[in-house]
């Protein structure tokens, strides 16, 4: 097992390249696009530089214009969300023995990012059987993950921000899962989540579904809207899961459209075909999730096929 410090990151907060140590391998953080205010020219590419021959290979899955720029650099192991729904699949023996050992794993917060940093210090051996296909449900919402995938996942959704939790799920994954008193942690904060779906199923309820008879995106016939900063107070004091807000909503209608403060989110299922990314002309991210400004939500339910009277209903 290749022994490597961890970094937590995600799209729109990298760590300072200063602050990593030695060769640097990412993994599952996709280039920021315009929506993470900044985008690449402002978040990725300076990390990138600032790493300079430092890093030693960038491994993800999620679709970006700029991945064209970087097909001649064999450090950049790159592909969209449809060639691989999930980061560790791509996290092989053959790439790891080719790239080496690295000193720093920067991985994002997600289950995907954390088991395949575990599999990176595994040098490419799944975590334990299966762990793929896991990843794989997990992150496309597709297929049923194992009941080992549910305890770690909802450990992750319960305490996102907990990099102490984070490295011990990793830690545990690196290991094979043979120590089981490092489930009691992770078992503890999942417990957390129920106070979180209450919240959430709560706020589901609130959903307002609107049919869009004049669609201008295949298949979409209507949408389930909720401006959750409207929802009952009381229900505000707890966080709520956002992932599952949003399938709730995916349940009622084609699209779940979601504003909360300043951000609006647009979620379709994984194999909807559904591409948010060229209907909002974003260079990157998860076609079928995206998060912009509240700014844009008369523009995006009028891409939709939303009518006027409804969209201004909305207000």
């Amino acid at each position: 097992m290749t022994r490597a410090e961890l970094a937590f990151a995600t799209p729109r907060k990298l760590p300072k390249p200063g602050a990593v140590r030695g060769r640097v391998v990412v993994l599952d953080v996709a280039f920021a696009s315009e929506a993470s205010g900044g985008g690449f020219d402002k978040i990725t590419k300076p990390f990138i530089d600032g790493l300079g021959p430092r890093l030693a290979a960038w491994v993800d899955h999620h679709d970006h214009a700029m991945h064209a720029q970087y097909k001649h650099d064999a450090r950049f192991v790159l592909a969209t969300k449809a060639e691989h729904g999930a980061c560790p699949e791509m996290v092989t023996r053959e790439l790891c023995a080719r790239v080496g050992d690295v000193d720093t794993i920067v991985c994002h917060t997600d289950f995907d990012g954390l088991c395949s940093a575990a599999k990176w210090l595994r040098g490419g051996e799944e975590p334990y059987p299966g762990a793929d296909d896991d990843a794989r449900a997990i992150d496309t919402r597709l297929g049923v993950p194992s009941a080992t995938a549910r305890r770690f996942d909802r450990a992750i959704r319960a305490r996102p921000r907990d990099t102490a939790l984070l490295g011990i799920i990793v830690r545990h994954l690196a290991s094979a899962l043979s120590d089981d008193s490092l489930w009691r942690p992770i078992d503890d904060a999942g417990k957390e989540l129920e106070a979180v779906e209450k919240v959430t199923l709560a706020l589901a309820r609130g959903y307002r579904r609107i049919d869009v008879p004049r669609a201008k995106v295949k298949g979409v016939t209507s949408i389930a809207f909720l401006d959750v900063p409207r929802a009952n107070e009381q229900e505000r004091r707890v966080r709520y899961d956002k992932t599952s807000l949003l399938l709730h909503g995916q349940s009622r209608a084609a699209i779940a459209v979601l504003v909360d403060g300043e951000t609006l989110t647009l979620a379709a299922p994984f194999d909807s075909g559904i591409n948010f990314l060229e209907l909002l002309g974003l260079s990157g991210g998860m076609p079928t999730l995206v998060s912009v400004q509240r700014e844009r939500l008369d523009e995006a339910l009028g891409l939709l096929g939303v009518s006027r009277s409804e969209v201004d209903s909305l207000r």
